[in-house]
């Protein structure tokens, strides 16, 4: 998977996570996860896009650390949501595994960037 493909994943993915949290109750507490996973989600794209520019390798594993902990507080808000309503656990759980998967990719990567350093 080239670094184009891979940003259109992540931006798929935020707009998943938006369309998704716009179906969730219209309670203060709820506005909050809202707020939250949207800014962790978006963010994560946003991150690799910066990262895929970086100056030099050390820059580029800093993007990527701010990637990986972006999508990890994405995963713990879709862990509430799945406790907090259980009935939406078939919506959450297919945005959590592809969050996985991009985490997987992510970890990876920077690993492979520090061993080339």
């Amino acid at each position: 998977m080239d670094f184009d493909q891979l940003k259109n994943r992540f931006k798929q993915f935020a707009i998943k996570v938006i369309l998704f949290s716009r179906e969730l109750p219209n309670s203060a507490e709820y506005k909050v996860i809202q707020g939250q996973i949207i800014r962790s989600a978006s963010s994560t794209g946003a991150n690799y896009r910066a990262a895929c520019r970086g100056k030099s390798g050390a820059d580029f594993i800093n993007k990527m650390k701010i990637v990986e902990e972006e999508m990890d507080e994405t995963m713990y808000w879709l862990e509430i949501l799945v406790s907090l309503l259980p009935a939406s656990k078939d919506q959450i759980t297919p945005i959590w595994k592809e969050a996985n998967e991009l985490l997987a990719i992510t970890v990876a990567s920077i690993k492979t960037a520090r061993s080339k350093k």
